[in-house]
């Protein structure tokens, strides 16, 4: 996606309700003066007698009275939290930084058109401050950001890496979130493990990029240096038809991996691989 193509609604939805206070297009967990039925209540212990239901009541064998329960519809604070270390700088059939730019101004504008506030984190080691914005509804928040993220030097000299994501946690509002936690999740299991449980009490979205480029071996046989992309240099190897066959399902033996690592957290991590589609996005709300 261009910065300037038309953008698309990406159509998220809560597993759980939300606890906000403002008005939105989520199901709340509190409140009873909304439209969408919620559950009963006794007559006696608080329900509203406006919303008194007979048939519920005359179904009650110890004829108790029955009000309904109605949840409201409520706002809740949209974050897109993204790892900027060096090995997001990685360009394959697709350009890391596009995908998350392209992410980043369509979640933006999506949530601000749900009455959503929108925030965003940028971490790594000895990343500047500014790459933080408190939930906002100001319009245009998200093409700003995403124009900055396409002109951000992901310096794989500096060795900046992911373990900056370590101070996320601390970053984020205190309400409960929706949260995406964009990265490559090249990480340790260490580090894994200590972010999803910093982010445990909001409602979090593993958002993966890959490319498939960084999963193929060189084309031709014979040396070959592969370099890593967080800054710990080069390695040689020799590239030969066994090693090949060993390396054909790379991808899907690191998809699954991953999403053993991710099950234990009860989280259900989304790809983008070769690059942002909306419509893969609102498959894993709605699929």
């Amino acid at each position: 996606m261009s910065p300037a193509a038309p953008l698309r609604d990406i159509i998220y939805r809560l597993r759980q309700g939300a606890g906000g206070h403002f008005p939105g297009a989520h199901r709340s967990r509190h409140g009873d003066c909304g439209m969408e039925f919620r559950s009963h209540r006794p007559l006696m212990s608080g329900g509203d007698p406006r919303r008194l239901d007979v048939q519920a009541s005359l179904r009650d064998p110890l004829g108790g009275w029955w009000a309904r329960l109605h949840a409201e519809r409520t706002s809740v604070p949209v974050v897109l939290v993204a790892d900027l270390s060096a090995s997001m700088g990685f360009v394959g059939r697709q350009s890391r930084r596009e995908v998350l730019a392209d992410l980043t101004d369509s979640l933006a504008w999506s949530a601000q058109r749900g009455g959503d506030a929108f925030g965003f984190v940028g971490a790594a080691t000895d990343l500047p401050s500014h790459w933080q914005l408190p939930p906002t509804r100001q319009r245009g928040a998200g093409r700003v950001l995403a124009q900055a993220l396409r002109s951000h030097a992901f310096d794989e000299v500096s060795g900046r890496s992911a373990q900056g994501m370590k101070g996320v946690p601390g970053w984020l509002p205190k309400q409960r979130s929706l949260v995406f936690l964009v990265s490559d999740f090249h990480w340790s299991e260490s580090l894994l493990n200590e972010v999803l449980e910093g982010l445990a009490r909001h409602e979090v979205v593993p958002v993966v990029i890959w490319d498939r480029a960084e999963y193929e071996l060189p084309r031709r046989n014979g040396l070959a240096w592969l370099r890593d992309a967080e800054g710990a240099g080069e390695h040689l190897i020799w590239v030969r038809p066994s090693l090949r066959r060993r390396s054909a399902d790379r991808l899907a033996q690191a998809q699954r991996q991953l999403e053993a690592r991710m099950q234990r957290h009860h989280l259900r991590p989304l790809y983008l691989l070769d690059g942002f589609d909306v419509d893969r996005v609102n498959a894993h709300f709605h699929g």
